[in-house]
Order: structure tokens, then sequence, then C-alpha cells
């Protein structure tokens, strides 16, 4: 296996992370919003869905940081980017939660 390869490997991980945020959080937000949903339901559905667009925008640059890193054999900080996708995964939580209780 090639080492060169692990970096890619993982940004096309949060890169299919972020979509899944995103369109999931869209597809959900406006299927709420066709069914009249209140804005306990809309809101973290569409948070999630921000959460994603933006995880998807820092993907170019969390891979140029990872290869800046390997090459130097510096430690990488990627906690705003694992914020970013657990807040986004709890909203889809959230959301789902208040869609059973509302029920």
């Amino acid at each position: 296996m090639t080492s060169g390869l692990h970096s890619e490997r993982t940004r096309l991980a949060w890169v299919r992370t972020a979509t899944l945020l995103a369109v999931a959080g869209l597809v959900a937000t406006g299927a709420g919003l066709r069914g009249g949903e209140g804005p306990v339901m809309i809101v973290p559905f569409a948070v999630a869905a921000l959460c994603g667009a933006i995880l998807l925008l820092r993907t170019g640059a969390r891979y140029r940081r990872v290869e800046r890193a390997l090459r130097e054999g510096a430690p990488l900080d990627d906690t705003t980017d694992a914020r970013l996708a657990w807040a986004g995964v709890l909203c889809v939580v959230a959301g789902a939660l208040a869609l059973v209780l509302t029920r």
C-alpha cells in the first residue's frame, strides 16, 4: 500500500461526511417545510445542512494542512472540523428526536 494515499483517503472520508450531512439536512428541512412542521424540527436539520456545507468548503484547506503537516512532521490540529462534524450529527439526532416526539 502506498503511504502517500492516506491523506487522499482521509480527504475523501471528510467529503463523504460533509456531503451526507449537507444533503440529509437539506432533504429533511425541505420535507419539514413541505409537511408544515414547526421550527423545532426544521432548525436542527437546517443547522446540520449548514455544518455539512461548511465542512465541504473546508476540505480543500484541510487537505493542504494535512499534506504540509505530513511533509514537515508537525502535529495537525483538526478540532474545528471534528467539532463541526459532531455538531452536525447531533443536530440530525435532535431533529429526528423532535420528529419522533411530535408524532
